[in-house]
């Protein structure tokens, strides 16, 4: 294959283009190391260790070190490694290789993350934000499930009471306010997952 273009990331790190598609990310070093130049053939051999040994070290020390600041799901670690500049393909292989010892577990995060705010967030607001982590549905309600039966089910209208009397405490002392803001009120949490029948009730409750 040949080298039709390096593109320079920065003092170190550049883009290779082989055949007129980008192939992969080298240090300045590696582009010596292995003559990789613009214009000249990329030897089989050197793009079978650059592709099956080289960058999938270097993408499992990227995993592990990311992960020790913080916890990922593994799209975002997937997603993480592919602005590093790693191929689909090593990136899966990196993201595999945390996986088998535990390091990234999307279960642990989902049932981590719902125990978490579960007493400030609505459940089906807490499913949105996990799905966006691209966690899978069905992760999440094992997850879930499995929170339940430890004992830890969120009372959704307790939580809306004390969200509602946290936000909006302004009415009179004879609890009354005008539909209009009734209206504002409903569409606001409706927005934050909870159920139409749930917030009609909390509002029939709380104002006359």
């Amino acid at each position: 294959m040949t080298v039709t273009e390096i593109e320079e990331i920065s003092g170190k790190r550049s883009r290779v283009f082989l055949d007129g598609s980008f192939a992969f990310v080298v240090y300045k070093g590696e582009l010596r190391k292995y003559e990789i130049e613009k214009g000249k053939e990329l030897e089989e051999e050197v793009l079978d260790e650059l592709q099956n040994k080289v960058l999938p070290r270097r993408a499992k020390l990227r995993a592990m070190n990311l992960l020790k600041n913080r916890q990922y799901t593994e799209k975002q670690l997937t997603d993480k490694l592919l602005l590093g500049g790693y191929s689909q393909e090593i990136a899966r292989v990196a993201v595999d290789y945390v996986k088998s010892y535990r390091y990234v577990d999307d279960y642990q995060y989902a049932y981590d993350y719902l125990a978490c705010y579960m007493e400030r967030r609505s459940r089906k607001e807490l499913e949105q934000k996990l799905l966006q982590k691209g966690i899978s549905r069905e992760t999440i309600d094992s997850a879930a499930g499995d929170l339940a039966r430890d004992g830890r089910v969120p009372d959704e209208e307790a939580l809306l009471l004390g969200l509602l009397e946290k936000k909006y405490n302004k009415y009179d002392g004879n609890g009354k306010i005008s539909d209009r803001e009734k209206q504002r009120i409903f569409a606001y949490f409706y927005r934050k997952g909870f159920s139409s029948e749930l917030i009609r009730k909390v509002l029939k409750d709380t104002f006359a």
